[in-house]
């Protein structure tokens, strides 16, 4: 019953990720944004022995690419679909044990984070990280006794994400993280790179 954290991640290529933020900032930056973010990201996460890192990947090539993500952290092929679907196989299809889910784009993750969302999972069915958009940069589920299928009819990349996955669980003890910020726009990005210049 090792708790499992999964990061959703795509292969590094232009005109694949972060596109939102590439029609603001330009295609090459928004993949070197990403690319940065996503190392970053591993760095931070990927070893911490409380949990069980992987990294669920798109599209299936990504799989046997060797030179982006590292090798000792575990690579599963996240499916087809839509994000909900592709979130979905992962609860569903993923040895016991509770699973906490989270994106690339959020720089403010931290391992503590992390950790309080697997001990929330102790005492609720499921845990959430809302992010400022209106939808969430964490999603975790106890799946315990059974997985709960939460992600059908969402509206994914509205304001109504978190909105429409919390009405599939209306009979469920929820938790909740703090709001952080996802990088989607020029305009996020500016006003992080403003605030890491303040730190």
């Amino acid at each position: 019953m090792t708790p499992k954290l999964v990061i959703m991640s795509k292969a590094p290529e232009m005109g694949r990720v972060k596109t939102r933020l590439a029609r603001d900032v330009g295609k090459s930056e928004a993949l070197r944004f990403y690319r940065s973010q996503t190392r970053s990201l591993i760095r931070r996460l990927g070893h911490d022995p409380r949990w069980q890192t992987l990294i669920a990947v798109s599209p299936l090539a990504a799989l046997y690419e060797e030179d982006f993500w590292p090798e000792e952290v575990p690579r599963v092929w996240q499916g087809e679909g839509d994000l909900g679907a592709r979130m979905g196989l992962m609860m569903e299809g993923l040895p016991q044990g509770p699973i906490v889910i989270i994106g690339c784009d959020i720089p403010a993750i931290r391992p503590a984070h992390i950790a309080k969302a697997f001990k929330a999972l102790g005492r609720h069915d499921a845990v959430f990280g809302p992010a400022e958009d209106g939808g969430y940069w964490l999603v975790g589920l106890k799946r315990f006794p059974n997985v709960r299928k939460i992600f059908s009819d969402v509206r994914w990349s509205t304001p109504h994400a978190l909105e429409d996955t919390l009405a599939n669980l209306k009979d469920a003890r929820l938790a909740f993280l703090e709001t952080l910020p996802d990088i989607d726009t020029g305009a996020d990005l500016k006003r992080w790179r403003k605030e890491q210049r303040n730190i």
